[in-house]
């Protein structure tokens, strides 16, 4: 992976889960430095038994990440643990799958802080520093919910579309300063958020048939446009939102 460019480069991944594990392990193979923040300490503990994790250069913190303060230190403590910050990789989220008329205010207000709230604190603390670094790339986790009206997605979907136009206009006004902003939209992929959706008699076959590809995603199929969005390969490249959904979106 040498071609990428991550040889000593300091990687900030927000986020322990499927996806946010994933791209640790992708961008430690390929040789950064990394930082991974969550709020489950057990989460990040496990890691340690990662082979590939354990053999690089891996440090963890355990921050909630619902607080504006929360965020704006998780990043300034990553980045100066790591000597500096090349890569942030937001890859935290949540969702409650509900009709709208039966969503209450606190659902709506958990979902938008973890995935909206927390990708525009993290985000302008580490554009912040790379704009002073002169060099940065920023990746942030959508979904195809942003562009489909899925039933009963309502904060979820609204959260992600959020998100979409967050990242453009971060993008817009660093990418004079050398900083690129972009986010990956899986579709329906295989991770410990939509493992119990998955699971109810029947869900698994409905969504697969909806996927040309005729498959659910994978973490690992996500991997590769994250570390080409994070790699300097992509340093032409912002204000994007690259769809890994095995054509969901085509029909």
């Amino acid at each position: 992976m040498r071609w990428l460019g991550f040889e000593e480069s300091r990687a900030l991944v927000i986020g322990a889960g499927g996806l946010g594990t994933a791209c640790a392990r992708a961008l430690a193979e390929a040789g950064a430095k990394l930082m991974i923040v969550d709020a489950d300490s057990a989460r990040l503990k496990e890691l340690s038994d990662d082979p590939v994790l354990a053999a690089a250069d891996v440090r963890t913190l355990t921050v909630d990440l619902t607080s504006s303060g929360a965020c704006e230190w998780a990043v300034t403590a990553s980045a100066r643990e790591l000597g500096g910050l090349d890569v942030l990789v937001h890859a935290v989220g949540t969702n409650d799958r509900r009709p709208v008329v039966d969503t209450p205010d606190e659902v709506w207000d958990r979902i938008m802080t973890l995935n909206l709230s927390s990708a525009f604190w993290t985000g302008r603390a580490a554009g912040r520093l790379m704009r002073e670094f002169g060099h940065g790339r920023m990746v942030f986790f959508s979904s195809v919910s942003s562009r489909l009206a899925h039933r009963h997605h309502a904060p979820y979907a609204a959260s992600k579309g959020g998100l979409d136009q967050l990242i453009k206009v971060m993008a817009r006004e660093w990418a004079a300063d050398g900083v690129t902003v972009n986010a990956v939209a899986p579709g329906y992929t295989e991770t410990e958020l939509t493992r119990a959706y998955l699971d109810k008699p029947g869900m698994r076959e409905e969504m697969t048939s909806l996927v040309p590809a005729g498959r659910l995603g994978t973490p690992e199929d996500v991997v590769g446009a994250v570390l080409f969005l994070a790699s300097a390969r992509a340093s032409f490249v912002t204000g994007q939102v690259l769809y890994v959904d095995g054509g969901r979106t085509l029909v």
